[in-house]
């Protein structure tokens, strides 16, 4: 459960990416160094800042300048990728479409998810079944959020061996059945600058509070605005000030399951107090589509510390979960 934390802890994770293919890097000392890093992250906050991940600074920063460009285009151009349920809510959609807790967010985004065969998961996958929508302008979109994407899934991979170890596991804990071929979703989102009104939208919260549906998130923010804020035990809003080439990175539902409750998905939300647009692309890593996720066997004997008697999270169908998120979302 998370505590009373007042800053995000930064994790120079590049000791465990240079072992993370070795059978025996649990036994390396600048792994177990990075694991009890990750273990007290993830039991304190749920979020920490990621370092040394391999991914280059100047790669990063080429997203969120694609991303920027196409969001001030014109809307026409915008509405050619319109997300749609008959898109498998794949696509664009406008600013106050996405919905939490009932109010609209003044966000403006594309969302894109882990292609699959029509048929694949049968009713499960049904209602996300479809191609990604990329759009035609800016050039060369696609090509490089299909690049961005691979390498935050092999960092993500990575990352959560880290974790498993945490967990007192194998590093291949989230493999096979777990996350063996993991879905993903990416979000490219935009926050107009404050202060925003037309008339209609009842608060100017770019996203409100909520917690990640999967097992990891990497978020890439603009580097000059400070809009995440993640919420302590305290019911205090910790901002996750930009910290430049790193990734925010929060743990989810998910995961939360799978760890018995010993690590917190924690609610966090954004308000963009800038009066200048910021741009943020948000990664998810997740289980596979149809895995059911229960505790892990080494999990079922532990909680958190607080709660008494040993109990044990119910399990769920990450598919299931997804989509009545998604059918749930948006103001269509």
């Amino acid at each position: 459960m998370a505590t009373d934390f007042k800053s995000l802890p930064v994790i120079d994770i590049s000791p465990l990416l240079l072992k993370c293919d070795d059978p025996d890097m649990a036994e390396d000392p600048g792994v177990i160094q990075v694991v009890k890093q990750l273990d007290r992250a993830c039991r304190d906050a749920g979020f920490f800042y990621v370092i040394g991940h391999g991914i280059s600074e100047d790669l990063i920063k080429k997203v969120g300048e694609i991303t920027r460009e196409f969001f001030m285009l014109p809307y026409d151009e915008k509405l050619k990728i319109k997300m749609t349920p008959a898109a498998g809510y794949r696509g664009y959609q406008r600013i106050g479409e996405n919905v939490t807790k009932g109010k609209p967010d003044i966000h403006e985004a594309i969302d894109c998810y882990r292609e699959f065969k029509q048929g694949k998961y049968g009713d499960l996958g049904k209602a996300m079944e479809g191609p990604n929508q990329w759009p035609e302008k800016p050039h060369e979109f696609k090509e490089l959020m299909e690049e961005y994407l691979r390498l935050c899934t092999d960092l993500s991979r990575n990352i959560l061996r880290g974790i498993a170890l945490a967990l007192g596991g194998s590093p291949y804990e989230f493999e096979g059945k777990i996350a063996g071929e993991p879905f993903w979703v990416m979000r490219l989102i935009g926050y107009p600058g404050a202060p925003f009104t037309n008339g209609k939208l009842e608060n100017d919260v770019g996203c409100g509070a909520h917690t990640d549906y999967g097992l990891l998130t990497l978020v890439n923010q603009d580097e000059d605005k400070t809009a995440l804020q993640v919420r302590n035990l305290g019911g205090d809003w910790i901002s996750a000030i930009p910290i430049p080439g790193s990734f925010v990175c929060n743990i989810g539902d998910m995961l939360k399951i799978l760890s018995n409750g010993v690590y917190e998905s924690t609610l966090h939300r954004v308000i963009n107090n800038s009066p200048l647009y910021r741009v943020c692309v948000a990664f998810f890593y997740e289980t596979n589509f149809d895995a059911v996720v229960e505790p892990f066997d080494i999990c079922k004997d532990k909680y958190p510390e607080g709660r008494g008697e040993s109990q044990v999270f119910k399990r769920a169908v990450y598919g299931e979960h997804l989509v009545s998120k998604v059918q749930t979302n948006f103001a269509m």
